[in-house]
């Protein structure tokens, strides 16, 4: 009896059907996990796409009105930080779209465990 390590097949590339996993196996396998996700779409995150930041004394804070500029740490065309949850997720730019401000994403952060 010939084992399936002795015919160069590992267990990850089997089916639960016992088949060797192919491209379409794969492909069913991504729908399968989206239409599994349906569960989580209506749960509400929290978006954060943080510009900088900046320390001033409450005394400051208090003085500030209309259009005053507050300098920031970081330099006109740095990538910003993009936040779900309070978690870092991405870093991106600053765009404007039909009069509005945006965020494209640039940079997916890999998550840390």
């Amino acid at each position: 009896m010939t084992s399936d390590s002795d015919r160069g097949i590992q267990l990850d590339e089997l089916t639960p059907q016992g088949r060797r996993r192919d491209e379409r196996d794969e492909n069913a396998g991504t729908a399968q996990s989206a239409a599994d996700l349906e569960a989580v779409f209506d749960v509400p995150v929290r978006i954060s796409a943080v510009l900088g930041h900046s320390r001033l004394h409450v005394s400051d804070l208090l003085k500030l009105a209309s259009g005053t500029v507050l300098e920031l740490d970081r330099k006109v065309g740095e990538a910003i930080d993009i936040y779900v949850n309070d978690r870092l997720v991405a870093r991106g730019e600053v765009v404007l779209v039909e009069d509005k401000l945006g965020v494209t994403m640039t940079e997916m952060i890999k998550a840390e465990r």
